[in-house]
């Protein structure tokens, strides 16, 4: 009797610590029932390609990349994109499943995912015009703008095959052991191209009309259903928001979204924005859930449950898109790169211990259109789970970190949670260096979640952090430290031309910061990361856009009441109330080094507020008239009442240098080892890897 009533004790008492910390997030920790079989959340992991599905080598790592996030508690996952035959690879040799001597590698993900508890879809996808590789194909011989190559327009034989293929794929996913497959009918693939009269001018049965444009999802759908029978997830990603020209209407979607349930499907996922959109759809910059008002437009329209996307990151966020009906189940990727366990912490009451993703590409989406591996500024572990492993701790010993900025704080709380004495000395006042600029620029809000979870980790660790501190030589020597980590940052380089000490001349610190006014008229010298962060918050009107999603699509032209096809409205940005020049030194465009995915976005939202841009500038001097330059030869004068100086930086390395001679053993990261660009994903990988190793 005794042996029964400890576990029934025990068991009650975790269904009321469940029901306790479920209360919290009702609708996000709601189990989904699909009839066949019931998800334990609402959250799904949508599909992100990572680099690691393209050669079964690295299986291995995509199973401990999956089993993690299984681990960490998500409902439902999805994996990167494979294609079901060659002309569909993203690119020559990528990830593809069509052949039966494919699936067993796959097994090793599925077996491991299922070890944890999980459930996995495989995505299947073709890449149509999209493909960067010159086998592509597609329903009309019509180039991308963003790949080299021309398709080849498929005949009416080779829909056909390539609908057996998408069905092939399914059956070898199913043999493979996934628990469904996810069908990419959005983003401006195959599909999606197939959709939409921007793409598909056929004139025969797969083209011309609604009802062809439409028949080959439809016909993927159902064939798929027939071949893997009733028990099998099918979840079509639907392009709900096209948001290009000559695309879909919204009558046109809704009756696809009812065929495709008709059809079969268990989900329908949504997707937003063709890759060739004008309007950005995933950065930072982005409101949190700004197309969640789409899914919840299709609600009235079909039964099956229906899942939102895009810049969802955080519980509350989630939490309140389910409470008010936008979707059934919200979709993830980029969140669950940044914390694999962000589940678990929601439901276990530590939602602010949760690693937030920021939105900034610069490790996942970047890496990945570079052919890199990707993995999350945040957490460099991601992607990389069997190889940035912590070292054995044979011994507990004493570190000091010099430098609260991300590469401090990234190392200070890695040595701490592997049970190290940590002593964390800060200068400043506050912890996060540089994000503490970062945060202030409009469209980077979020980086103040970086801080907000840092700061909590200090805290969950027992890091002793000593704010105000400037640390010396002395005081590290008589700290009795193990090992000093040198994370001081960088100090601005200073302009070299006469007039460098005008009063009109402004370092970016000071600017960003609100120590000083600035002036109507403003030339910002350097166009790097930062010279783009000074214009962008010179240039915008406080509260800035991009917490508000009325105003943000406004200003970027989305048409929340779908009026027009493809979801577009002429762009109306809020006029900046400077006039601001952005120079460079080098000759051509500035902006052109920026990172891949997000570039773009900065260059276009400066040229809306008006920001002149200029390269090839020769800087000669600045006085009471303004600064004197000469372009292509030609003397100029701007005008201006401030020069803002964005001319790069240099590492804060003293206390290093001072410390060599000390007798301790001693470490420098981040920017205070090499200060390029400010570069927190280098700065917080460093951390994080010393932190690991030592």
């Amino acid at each position: 009797m005794r042996g029964r009533w400890i576990p029934g004790i025990v068991h009650a008492f975790k269904r009321t610590f469940d029901a306790m910390t479920d209360a919290t997030y009702p609708h996000l920790l709601a189990p989904l029932d699909l009839g066949f079989c019931t998800l334990p959340n609402r959250v799904l992991m949508g599909s992100m390609h990572t680099g690691l599905e393209d050669h079964a080598r690295d299986f291995p790592k995509l199973a401990a990349y999956f089993a993690e996030r299984a681990r960490g508690g998500v409902g439902l996952m999805v994996t990167g994109g494979f294609s079901p035959n060659i002309a569909g690879w993203l690119k020559p040799f990528a990830s593809r499943l069509s052949m039966p001597w494919h699936v067993a590698p796959h097994r090793q993900v599925t077996r491991a995912v299922h070890a944890e508890g999980g459930r996995l879809c495989l995505q299947i996808l073709h890449a149509g015009r999209y493909a960067y590789q010159p086998l592509s194909v597609a329903p009309s011989k019509i180039k991308s703008p963003i790949t080299p190559f021309t398709p080849r327009a498929l005949s009416s034989a080779g829909v056909e095959r390539t609908i057996r293929d998408f069905v092939r794929c399914a059956q070898l996913a199913q043999e493979a052991g996934y628990d469904g497959v996810e069908i990419m009918g959005s983003e401006g693939y195959l599909i999606n191209e197939f959709l939409a009269e921007r793409t598909n001018q056929r004139h025969d049965a797969w083209g011309g009309s609604v009802e062809n444009r439409q028949r080959f999802p439809v016909e993927i759908v159902r064939r798929t259903r027939e071949a893997v029978g009733r028990d099998f997830i099918i979840i079509y990603r639907l392009s709900m928001l096209d948001l290009v020209d000559n695309a879909q209407r919204w009558d046109e979607i809704v009756t696809l979204a009812k065929a495709v349930e008709a059809a079969g499907a268990t989900l329908i996922n949504t997707g937003i924005g063709w890759h060739e959109a004008r309007v950005p759809t995933i950065v930072t910059s982005v409101p949190r859930a700004a197309f969640t008002w789409v899914t919840r437009k299709m609600k009235q329209h079909v039964r099956i449950p229906l899942i939102t996307t895009n810049r969802i990151n955080l519980p509350d966020v989630a939490e309140s898109v389910l409470a008010r009906g936008d979707a059934d189940m919200v979709s993830m990727a980029r969140p669950l790169l940044a914390d694999p366990h962000w589940v678990n912490k929601a439901r276990s009451g530590h939602a602010a211990l949760i690693d937030p993703c920021i939105a900034c590409n610069q490790a996942c989406l970047d890496h990945v259109f570079e052919n890199k591996r990707a993995s999350c500024l945040m957490n460099p572990r991601a992607c990389f789970e069997t190889e940035l492993v912590d070292a054995p701790l044979t011994q507990k010993k004493r570190f000091a970190v010099v430098g609260a900025g991300p590469a401090g704080l990234a190392c200070a709380t890695t040595l701490a949670q592997r049970c190290h004495a940590v002593t964390l000395f800060e200068q400043a006042h506050e912890i996060g260096g540089q994000f503490n600029l970062a945060k202030r620029i409009p469209g980077k809000e979020e980086f103040a979640e970086s801080i907000r979870y840092w700061r909590n980790m200090l805290a969950e660790t027992g890091v002793d952090v000593r704010l105000n501190t400037r640390a010396d030589i002395a005081a590290l020597q008589a700290g009795g430290f193990d090992a000093v980590i040198i994370a001081t940052g960088v100090t601005p380089r200073a302009l070299n031309i006469p007039g460098h000490d005008h009063p009109k001349v402004l370092g970016y610190r000071e600017v960003i910061a609100g120590d000083k006014p600035v002036g109507a008229r403003v030339a910002i010298i350097g166009a790097g990361g930062i010279g783009f962060d000074a214009a962008e918050y010179l240039s915008q009107r406080v509260p800035s856009p991009t917490t508000d999603i009325a105003r943000w699509s406004h200003e970027w032209g989305v048409d929340q009441t779908y009026a027009n096809a493809g979801g577009l409205a002429e762009p109306a940005p809020e006029p900046s109330e400077r006039e601001i020049w952005l120079l460079q030194r080098t000759p051509g465009k500035p902006g052109k080094r920026l990172n891949k995915t997000t570039g773009w976005v900065h260059r276009a939202a400066l040229k809306m507020k008006g920001v002149k841009m200029l390269g090839g500038v020769i800087y000669e001097r600045i006085d009471d008239a303004g600064l004197h330059v000469s372009v292509d030869g030609t003397p100029q004068i701007f005008n201006v009442d401030n020069v803002v100086v964005c001319a790069g930086q240099q590492p804060l390395r003293d206390l290093y240098e001072s410390m060599q001679s000390v007798g301790i053993p001693v470490h420098v990261i981040g920017g205070a080892d090499v200060a390029a660009e400010l570069d927190a994903k280098r700065a917080i990988a460093q951390g994080m890897r010393l932190g690991a190793a030592l």
